[in-house]
C-alpha cells in the first residue's frame, strides 16, 4: 500500500465524545474506548465511522489502564475489516512505519507533530541525545534537519528495532544514529559520569503522574530528568523537555524545569514552548485536555556556568 497521512480524528471531550479516541492511519481507523458510556456505543460508533470515513477497516485498541477504573476489561481486535497490524504513513517528507496493534497508545504520537518540526529546525550540525525515543520519530526529524548524530535511548526492544527501520524507510544512514536499550534514567546518569555532552537533547518520558497521589513523586522524577538533561548539555545547546501528564500544569512544569537548571548549574533561558498539535484541541471546560507541555531551553554559547 502506498503511504498515506495520519491524524487524530476524534479527541474525546474536546470533540464532544467523552471517552472516545479515533486515530487515522492511512485507510485504517484505530478506535479507543475509555469509558463505560463509550463502551455502550461501540457498535454504533463503528457503523457511523464506516459510513462517514469509509476506511478499509477499524481496529480497536481499548487496552488503556484507565478502563479498569470503570470495571471494563481490555479489548483489542478488528471491529470492521482486517489486515496486517502495520502501516506506513507520511508526515511532510518523513515516513514512519506504525504498529497500531502493539505500539504505545494507538501506535504513534500525532500530538508531537509540531514538536518534531521544532526539533528539526534546531538540529543542523548538532550531536543529539533522544531519550525515551520510542520508534525514533524525533531522530528522523533531526537527521532530516541535518543533525550530525543521534543517540536514541529506550527500554523497549521492539520500539528500538522499529526506530532503526524508520531510519531506513527515510533513506537515512544507520551509522548516524545509535539505538540503545537501557533504563533511561540510569543511562543518563552513566553518560554524565563519563563526561558525555550533547548539543541537542530531547526528553520525552512516558506519563510519570497517573493520579493525584503520585503528583509529588512524579514532580521529583521530572525535575531529576531535566537536571540530568541540563548537565549533559554543551554550551550553546538546546534542551526540549516534555510532560504528557494531565495533572501537571504548565506553570508547575516551568517551575520544575527552572529548579532543575539551578541544580545543574545551568544558566538556561526558555526560548520556546510546544503544545500538542492542532488535531488535539483543548476544551475550554475541560482543562485536562491540554495534557502535553513542552519547553525549549537554551544555554549560552560561552559557558554553562
Amino acid at each position: 500500500m502506498e503511504p498515506d497521512g495520519g491524524c487524530r480524528l476524534i479527541y474525546s471531550e474536546s470533540d464532544g465524545l467523552p471517552g472516545v479516541i479515533v486515530d487515522r492511519y492511512g485507510s485504517v481507523l484505530v478506535l479507543q474506548l475509555l469509558s463505560a458510556g463509550a463502551e455502550y456505543w461501540r457498535e454504533t460508533l463503528a457503523e457511523v465511522l464506516m459510513q462517514e470515513c469509509k476506511p478499509s477497516g477499524i481496529y480497536e485498541r481499548s487496552d488503556a489502564s484507565i478502563r479498569r477504573k470503570e470495571g471494563l476489561e481490555p479489548r483489542e481486535g478488528w471491529l470492521r475489516g482486517g489486515g496486517e497490524g502495520r502501516i506506513t504513513i507520511f508526515e511532510g517528507d518523513m515516513r514512519f512505519q506504525v504498529d497500531f496493534r502493539k505500539g504505545q497508545k494507538t501506535g504513534f504520537y500525532f500530538d508531537l507533530r509540531e514538536a518534531r518540526d521544532r526539533v528539526r529546525q534546531y538540529a543542523s550540525g548538532r550531536k543529539m541525545l533522544n531519550a525515551f525515543c520510542y520508534t525514533g520519530a524525533f531522530a528522523v526529524a533531526a537527521l532530516k534537519g541535518g543533525a550530525k548524530s543521534v543517540l536514541n535511548l529506550d527500554s523497549s526492544v521492539p520500539a528500538l528495532e522499529q526506530g532503526a527501520e524508520n531510519l531506513s524507510l527515510n533513506g537515512l544512514e544507520q551509522t548516524a544514529s545509535e539505538f540503545r536499550r537501557c533504563d533511561v534514567f540510569e543511562e543518563l546518569r552513566r553518560l554524565d559520569a563519563q563526561g558525555e555532552r550533547f548539543d541537542l537533547i530531547v526528553l520525552d518520558p512516558p506519563k510519570l503522574i497517573d493520579s493525584k497521589n503520585a503528583l509529588m513523586r512524579g514532580c521529583r522524577a521530572y525535575q531529576d530528568l531535566a537536571r540530568l538533561g541540563f548537565k549533559l548539555l554543551n554550551p550553546g545547546g538546546i534542551l526540549f523537555n516534555f510532560s504528557c501528564s494531565g495533572l501537571m500544569d504548565a506553570e508547575l512544569f516551568q517551575k520544575i524545569t527552572a529548579a532543575a537548571a539551578v541544580e545543574a548549574g545551568a544558566d538556561a533561558v526558555i526560548i520556546g514552548r510546544v503544545d500538542q498539535s492542532g488535531d488535539h484541541p483543548v476544551a475550554e471546560a475541560v482543562p485536562e485536555t491540554r495534557y502535553l507541555k513542552g519547553l525549549i531551553s537554551a544555554l549560552p554559547a560561552s559557558s554553562q556556568d
